[in-house]
């Protein structure tokens, strides 16, 4: 096997069932492509109390600058209904001129894709003048506690300094060379506890259902609109997403409701100015009387989900335009830079170097029958290497 062929190593990579927290071969596999090619690999086990320990990989070409880094994740989510699935979710079968797989374009295929792209520039060039690394983790899918985060810290500690990142998550909706993404939005969620009175649904007099007032508070915090958006980025969206009470009974009103929520933000705020804001609106909706005439202020607690996603938006002309020139120049598209889409791993390795993300198409992502092109693999190798020469010759400039 070449690895200058990147359905051959999406293939290889696919065959591992690396659902997280599993390594399940791929970081192995990892290992055995980019060794050949003159990488020093290192693979780190990285632990925290109550979460499951996560095999991460770490791999240099070079010692000197500049420093380009690819960062990625062989974990995959779980496969569902495996019955529903056409091909066997970790044989990567080939229909149609489609590879089928777990992990297909999210994102096996482009680590296979950044792999063939760098061999194929090195047996045309030679290593190129300063480093290139690999930063992958096993831990994306999960609750990325134990994967780019340390990674990244254990990688500094040793002296390890970079001068741009791309990832290689699918960000193109339709086809490749629609979109780069240039920044992400910042997420909060949290959940309120809005405390009632127990009572028979019959004698609501007794009882204060707190139901009613979750629906003054979760309205305030959703109405009016928290923004309308910036030039780079969408309005921020809160969303609420249940509304529990843990009762079962019909004639029971009761004691106490929770509602979570979800906001995703533009750079109107930060994780902090959000929180004051929502707690505010909490605030004066729990002192309205206008649904509760005679009621005593709604009693209520909000409880934050740990570390928020900060918002981001990187300004590197040298690595914005090195990507976006190779994308126009190999599909003749000028790609959106855009900010839209939920998190990932860009929202770490921002505090330590530019971050760009280009990879896949990702309609099928997380799907049952996740599948890649073949012919889209050709073109994100070619569109790769095209970048990791434009970037070192700008770099170099």
């Amino acid at each position: 096997m070449s690895v200058t062929n990147a359905a051959d190593n999406l293939a290889t990579l696919i065959r591992c069932p690396s659902v997280t927290p599993a390594e399940g071969g791929a970081l192995v596999a990892l290992e055995a492509m980019l060794a050949p090619l003159g990488f020093a690999v290192e693979r780190v086990t990285a632990s925290e109390a109550g979460t499951p320990d996560i095999e991460n990989l770490y791999a240099r070409l070079g010692s000197d600058g500049p420093h380009l880094m690819f960062a990625g994740h062989t974990d995959v989510v779980p496969v569902g209904d495996e019955a529903a699935w056409t091909h066997p979710p970790f044989a990567a079968e080939i229909a149609g001129g489609e590879m089928f797989g777990r992990g297909a374009v999210d994102m096996k295929g482009g680590i296979a894709c950044f792999v063939a792209a760098l061999a194929r520039y090195v047996e045309k060039h030679g290593a190129p003048k300063g480093s290139v690394s690999f930063l992958i983790t096993g831990d994306e899918e999960g609750p990325a506690i134990n994967g780019t985060v340390k990674l990244l810290e254990w990688a500094a500690e040793r002296g390890e300094r970079w001068d741009a990142c791309l990832v290689g998550e699918p960000t193109n909706p339709d086809h490749l060379g629609d979109m780069i993404k240039i920044g992400r939005r910042g997420s909060i969620s949290g959940f309120v506890t809005v405390h009632g009175v127990q009572g028979h649904a019959a004698y609501p007099h007794l009882a204060d259902n707190p139901l009613r007032a979750v629906a003054t508070m979760a309205t305030a915090l959703m109405h009016p609109p928290l923004d309308t958006g910036t030039e780079n980025f969408p309005p921020t969206n809160l969303e609420v997403t249940t509304i529990d009470t843990g009762n079962r009974a019909t004639n029971v009103i009761p004691a106490r409701a929770r509602f979570d929520f979800n906001v995703r933000f533009n750079d109107l705020w930060t994780a902090e100015s959000l929180q004051d804001e929502l707690v505010r609106r909490l605030d004066a909706a729990a002192a309205d009387q206008t649904l509760r005439p005679g009621r005593a202020p709604i009693r209520y607690e909000i409880t934050w989900s740990e570390r928020p996603s900060h918002v981001f938006l990187t300004r590197n002309d040298a690595l914005i335009s090195s990507l976006s020139g190779a994308v126009e120049a190999v599909t003749g598209k000028v790609p959106a830079l855009s900010t839209t889409g939920g998190t990932s791993d860009a929202r770490f390795i921002k505090d330590y170097c530019p971050v760009v993300e280009f990879g896949l198409v990702g309609q099928t992502m997380h799907m049952v029958d996740e599948r890649v092109a073949l012919a889209d693999l050709e073109t994100l190798t070619t569109i790769y290497e095209t970048f990791i020469e434009r970037w070192f010759q700008h770099a170099a400039s």
